[in-house]
């Protein structure tokens, strides 16, 4: 029986026991005094607005933790923008949902760190394609929450086969240097060649061009080698000794060009953030983005109960009350005590009632949300 992997599985996640042990210990001490407030909680980031805005992402998985659970949640629709003031709000009994935190914020804190970094990256090279290779990153057991995170941001696709199968996407990728070494210094041709034989014709014909000599040299024996087979070159050497990634790209460019060979695009991998793809937007026709989605900082969301048996409650640095956010007209975000009158698109909505889901998940939605509030807002 080989040895299991360091995995919490989800059966222990939604049992509430992939949690801090000062929850366990709250649970305790409550029961022994025989409490268990009616509560509202909130999860935020930042009490107030503060113009820096991020996208909320994670709420489907957030949403399959708390259901089944005699509480009410609001929150944010999946691809929102928030700068300030809760994106979700739980009401109900404590001990309903008080093992539940630890997961809960980690569900949401990093999914909305990587689905933020994505729309940056999106909004940096709004026409190019954007293919997320930032898995081999990160543990494998969240691959999908990574590549759900840049589809959410605006990415094309991403590289992650079980991801693939989880998202119903179909993974994107052609070959890695591996590929062209197995077949041995000089011999760059000869793998070309037998990827093309080998692959089915649904997938892209886009060669590795940066493995033992110059990248020109490769990407024009690429071309001559495949002929009208080739749809792109890849080049995977942002941050190598060459140095000028831009120039390399604009002669490799140049020397497709003259050649007659301007159907075939270029690629370009390897160490991208929004500075480098800023920087290649216009000589590049599309870019594979790793790190900077994947290794996003997660954002630094807490849950805090603001208000118990009905009336307003909070420690110190947090606003008390149950509490409503809203998009006023010019694109900025308000927040108010719930019930009170004030202008502009609510924005937190019932996600359950009683436990039961009250609200559909659409990715594709999720992702236009993302990229009108982005427009909106100014977001970059």
């Amino acid at each position: 029986m080989p040895e299991p992997f360091d995995i919490v599985t989800p059966e222990t996640i939604r049992e509430g026991r992939a949690t801090d042990a000062y929850f366990e210990r709250t649970v305790e001490t409550l029961d022994h005094a025989g409490k268990n407030p009616h509560v509202v909680a909130e999860v935020t980031a930042d009490q107030f607005p503060t113009g820096e805005f991020e996208v909320f992402a994670g709420v489907a998985d957030a949403a399959r933790l708390l259901a089944g659970r005699s509480i009410d949640v609001d929150a944010l629709a999946e691809g929102r923008l928030f700068d300030g003031g809760p994106v979700m709000s739980i009401e109900g009994s404590y001990l309903d949902f008080a093992r539940l935190e630890t997961a809960l914020l980690g569900f949401l804190s990093q999914a909305s760190g990587m689905a933020t970094n994505a729309l940056r990256a999106r909004r940096t090279v709004p026409d190019a394609s954007l293919l997320s290779f930032g898995a081999r990153h990160v543990h494998p057991s969240i691959a999908a929450v990574v590549e759900r995170s840049a589809l959410l941001g605006g990415f094309d696709g991403f590289s992650h086969v079980a991801a693939g199968e989880l998202l119903d996407r179909e993974a994107s990728g052609t070959m890695p240097h591996a590929l062209v070494i197995a077949f041995g210094k000089g011999n760059q041709e000869a793998a070309w060649t037998a990827f093309d034989e080998a692959v089915a014709d649904s997938v892209p014909r886009i060669t590795l061009c940066d493995t033992y000599s110059d990248e020109v040299d490769e990407v024009l024996r690429a071309a001559d080698v495949l002929g009208e087979n080739l749809d792109s070159v890849r080049i995977d050497t942002t941050g190598s000794r060459r140095g000028d990634i831009r120039h390399i790209i604009r002669e490799v460019r140049w020397e497709l060009d003259a050649r007659g060979r301007e159907d075939v695009e270029v690629f370009v991998s390897g160490g991208l953030d929004p500075d480098a793809l800023r920087d290649l937007r216009d000589v590049a026709a599309g870019f594979g983005v790793g790190g900077y989605v994947s290794n996003a900082d997660p954002v630094d969301f807490a849950l805090d109960i603001v208000a118990i048996d009905g009336e307003p409650a909070a420690k110190r640095g947090k606003l008390s009350g149950k509490k409503q956010v809203y998009r006023t007209d010019d694109g900025g975000h308000h927040v108010a005590l719930a019930g009170t009158e004030s202008e502009g698109e609510s924005l937190l909505e019932p996600l359950l009632r009683d436990g039961e889901l009250v609200r559909e998940f659409d990715l594709d939605a999720a992702t236009d949300r993302a990229r009108a509030d982005a427009a909106a807002v100014d977001f970059l």
